[in-house]
């Protein structure tokens, strides 16, 4: 009889192999990757430009590009965009990030052949309707006005800009009046360089035909080239490395927002998955220190976690909290605390074995649809990874000792090397 108090065996996961993708280089610049599984009847058409914060010229214009594309082309309206998409059951919108601006289909696998000319239409002939600009520079800026009236949004906007500096593009806070300066003409000439074809990553997966294949294939190598270049952040500007520390004072508050950091090291550095151990220690599950300490012994949040946000130019560690404001000194002095902690002594073998499986397991899980395959894919075609990256990955985890991250610790784990940013009364 199965003994439910014993816990089941834990089966480590050695290796792991993504499914091979088929790349073509199309004749006009764009390159199509392709990963098929045909476990559900659905499909994924992602287009991918350079044109994130990183390649605009003025600050909103990858915002508002973006997403004025479902807002109307030279023969839709928005309406008919959106009555199409709904039609066959599908789902299309754009995303706009710090580096690249996504386009994203999701349908049946059977209703792509209906739907790739609207997504083409979208893509190439976006006519950017004033009216329609208008009012989303106006509901841009009042969310923002609200979302600046909560510490959190405050904090992680000066960490930011304290962390890259305004020259960066990552550092650069939104600016209103800039913002609502941004014409159409300028949108139009932003779409003509960013949205070029020819810089373009197609990623389409899921159940996916010989003939799909063929059919996409065909209607991107038929997109014209532009001729313009992108705009892109003079490449002498770097973020800034220095520490600091700020405080943002948030009338009639409750509560305080905290974020420590710093600059991190790439995806490609020799000791970028040894450091993913040492965070999830730190502050990356449920059963972390930082959880353990702050949230379960100390009562002073809710949540607290520790993380690295990856971007093509620049990698950050952050620490990041909320909590009442009378606890806001003596979280800190916890926080660094357990910084000095993972320096000073050795992480027991039972809760680097815990953090470890805890690991292993949650990269496994991330791998159960073809969508998540090909997310992990796409990471190693922007961040120019190898393809054995995912595999060192499981290996250095299950290899690395308490030895090697005390000495990560030790040089990347410094009090005095954090910027820190506290947004509160």
């Amino acid at each position: 009889m199965l003994d439910r108090q014993v816990a089941p065996p834990i089966q480590p996961l050695a290796s792991v192999t993504l499914p091979a993708a088929d790349v073509f280089s199309l004749p006009n610049g764009a390159r199509l990757h392709s990963i098929r599984n045909n476990a559900q009847p659905v499909i994924r058409l992602q287009l991918v430009f350079p044109a994130g914060k990183w390649a605009e010229p003025t600050s909103g214009v990858s915002l508002l590009t973006a997403r004025m594309l479902l807002e109307g082309t030279i023969t839709r309206t928005a309406r008919q965009i959106a009555d199409e998409t709904a039609f066959y059951g599908a789902s299309l919108e754009c995303e706009q990030g710090y580096d690249q601006a996504t386009l994203t289909l999701y349908c049946l696998a059977r209703h792509l052949e209906k739907l790739l000319p609207l997504v083409l239409d979208v893509v190439c002939e976006p006519s950017f309707p004033e009216t329609e600009l208008a009012q989303l520079k106006a509901r841009t800026t009042q969310n923002i006005q609200i979302e600046r009236q909560k510490t959190s949004y405050l904090a992680s906007e000066c960490f930011a800009y304290t962390l890259y500096g305004a020259e960066y593009a990552y550092g650069r806070m939104f600016d209103e009046v800039e913002f609502n300066k941004v014409s159409r003409d300028a949108l139009q000439d932003f779409h003509q360089s960013a949205y070029s074809i020819a810089a373009a990553e197609v990623f389409l997966c899921g159940d996916v035909t010989t003939e799909q294949l063929r059919l996409v294939s065909q209607a991107i190598s038929q997109i014209a080239v532009s001729q313009s270049s992108i705009h892109v952040l003079s490449p002498s500007a770097q973020p800034i490395a220095s520490s600091s520390k700020k405080y943002t004072q948030v009338t009639d508050a409750m509560q305080s927002s905290l974020r420590i950091g710093r600059l991190w090291p790439s995806l490609n550095h020799p000791d970028a998955h040894k450091l993913q151990v040492l965070t999830k220690v730190l502050g990356g599950y449920f059963g972390s220190r930082l959880m353990k300490n702050i949230r379960e012994d100390k009562g002073f949040t809710y949540g607290i976690y520790a993380s690295i946000s990856s971007r093509e130019h620049a990698n950050s560690f952050l620490i990041g909290t909320d909590v009442n404001a009378t606890s806001t000194q003596a979280t800190v002095y916890e926080i660094y605390k357990e910084l000095s902690l993972l320096q000073d002594e050795l992480i027991p073998d039972t809760e680097l074995q815990t953090v470890k499986n805890y690991m292993t397991g949650k990269f496994a899980n991330e791998l159960s649809t073809v969508f998540e395959q090909c997310d992990k894919y796409k990471s190693l075609v922007f961040f120019q990874l190898p393809n054995s990256y995912y595999s060192d990955f499981l290996a250095q985890v299950n290899q690395v000792t308490s030895q090697d991250l005390q000495k990560l610790a030790q040089k990347y784990l410094s009090p005095d090397k954090m910027t820190e940013i506290i947004a509160g009364p």
